[in-house]
This record gives structure tokens, C-alpha cells and sequence, in this order.
């Protein structure tokens, strides 16, 4: 059991470890609303759409996480604007948003690195062996935070995600309740920036949720087994990490990826026997 605790005595593999487990978990969560919702993409565009607030912020002097998290919610306003006030759908509007949100994150980006000897990339890909202990206290906050709110409001959440119809005619207030998942997609990817960076993290918002669907059905179950599998994934994919010399976000993703096909194999070849 030696390969089991060796990394441990490395205090960045503490923190990094403490992280996997966080992001894991959070993502999980948040991510189980948006499968359900079919709205993988928009964790998506919000996602790619932080790097110009990152960028921004960064040039100003200002913090960082904010600037990524006000962008996050610029673009989910703009996204929303143009499928409201257009005739555009709305899956036509987040890859517009996407698209572009991230061509201007890369420019800004690239434009700051010209002048400051500073790497911005690792936003991208996420650098998890780099995070400091106030980042993963930070971390841990935000993880209560929004796992406090889906907990409060989990009802409520529930109606609305199923049939917001239903819920508006029930007098819930849909809206408010649309902008509140929106505030906790945009928390939980610029928490998990750092981990698995800001291309990655739509698999942590969206694999284990899915995987976790083959087999279970009730929204609950749903989302404790993919906080299982999340946290296992990122653990799993930071030894690999560490015993393989790879990117730790890449190997976290693929790890996760292969529990997915593991799983979806085992259901198609249960059908057809």
C-alpha cells in the first residue's frame, strides 16, 4: 500500500488531492442539473466565455476569479438576450457566445502575455499541483456554498428542472430560480479553473452526471452517484497523474471518460442479452 501514501507526503499533493475531491463533488452536482436540463452545452459556453473577465481583471490589477465569474455571467445574460429577444434557438445562441467569448479570452490573453512574463494558459488545460492552501480553503467555501443552496432550494429545483411549465403555474418563481443555477454554474466552473482549466471542466460538469444516469433514475441518486464517481475519477486520475508524469487534468478527464464507456458498454451488452 506504499504507492497508496507516498504521494501524501508531498504537501502539494495535499492540497491537490483536497481539490480533486472538491471540484469532483461540485461539479457533480451542478452538472446533474444542467444533463437532465440538456443544457450541456451552456456549462459549456460559460466556461470557455470566463477567459475574457480572467484576462481583463488580470490587466487591471484586480482579482482574477471575480473578473472570470462577472464574464461568466455577462455571457449567460447575452445568451439568454438573444434567445429571447431573436429568433435564434437556443443552442444557436451558446455556440455564437462560445465561440467568441473564447476567440476573445485567447486574444486578450495573448496580447497581456506580450507585455507581462506571465503563463495565463494553464486556465486552459488547469494546473490542480500548483493550488495553494488559501485557493483550496477558498474552494471548500464556495463547495458549501453551493451545495448549502441546491440543498435549500433542491425541491423547488427539482419542479422546475422537470417541467417548468408546471412550475411557473404553480406560482414558483422560474426566472429567479433559472438565474440561481445559472450563479452556481458560473461559481463551480471558475472554482474548478485552476483544477482541470476552463476547456476540461464541462467533462466534470457533465460525464459523471451522465454516467451515473445508465443506472439510476431519480434525480437524488443521480447526483450522489455522480458525486461518487467524480470524486473517485479525480483521485484516480491525480495518482495517474503522479506515478505516470502526465497533465493532471487531461488524466482526471480521461479517467472519468473511461468509467462512462465502461458503463455504457455494460448496459448495451445487458440489453442485448
Amino acid at each position: 500500500m506504499s504507492w497508496l501514501w507516498e504521494p501524501l507526503q508531498f504537501e502539494f499533493m495535499q492540497h491537490a488531492l483536497v481539490m480533486a475531491v472538491l471540484v469532483g463533488s461540485v461539479c457533480a452536482v451542478v452538472g446533474s442539473y444542467l444533463m437532465v436540463q440538456r443544457l450541456a452545452l451552456l456549462g459549456d459556453a460559460i466556461s470557455h466565455t470566463v477567459l475574457p473577465g480572467l484576462a481583463i481583471a488580470f490587466w487591471l490589477g484586480g482579482n482574477i476569479y471575480v473578473g472570470a465569474f462577472v464574464a461568466g455571467i455577462l455571457s449567460t445574460l447575452l445568451m439568454t438576450g438573444i434567445e429571447r429577444f431573436s429568433r435564434l434557438k437556443a443552442d444557436t445562441a451558446m455556440g455564437i457566445i462560445l465561440s467568441g467569448g473564447f476567440a476573445l479570452g485567447m486574444t486578450l490573453i495573448t496580447l497581456i502575455q506580450k507585455q507581462n512574463r506571465i503563463d495565463l494558459n494553464h486556465f486552459l488545460f488547469g494546473n490542480i499541483l500548483s493550488v495553494s492552501r488559501s485557493e483550496v480553503v477558498a474552494a471548500g467555501i464556495l463547495t458549501v456554498m453551493v451545495l448549502g443552496v441546491i440543498r435549500l432550494f433542491y425541491k423547488e429545483l427539482l419542479f422546475y428542472t422537470f417541467d417548468p411549465v408546471g412550475a411557473a403555474a404553480a406560482g414558483l418563481p422560474v426566472d429567479r430560480l433559472h438565474w440561481g443555477l445559472m450563479i452556481l454554474v458560473a461559481l463551480t466552473v471558475v472554482m474548478s479553473m485552476k483544477a482541470v482549466g476552463v476547456i476540461l471542466v464541462i467533462a466534470l460538469l457533465i460525464t459523471p452526471a451522465a454516467t451515473a444516469y445508465l443506472w439510476v433514475k431519480q434525480l437524488h441518486q443521480v447526483m450522489l452517484t455522480a458525486v461518487g464517481i467524480g470524486v473517485v475519477g479525480s483521485l484516480g486520475g491525480m495518482y495517474i497523474s503522479y506515478y505516470w508524469n502526465i497533465p493532471s487534468g487531461p488524466g482526471i478527464v480521461l479517467l472519468i471518460t473511461g468509467f462512462f464507456l465502461l458503463v455504457w458498454l455494460s448496459t448495451l451488452i445487458q440489453q442485448h442479452l
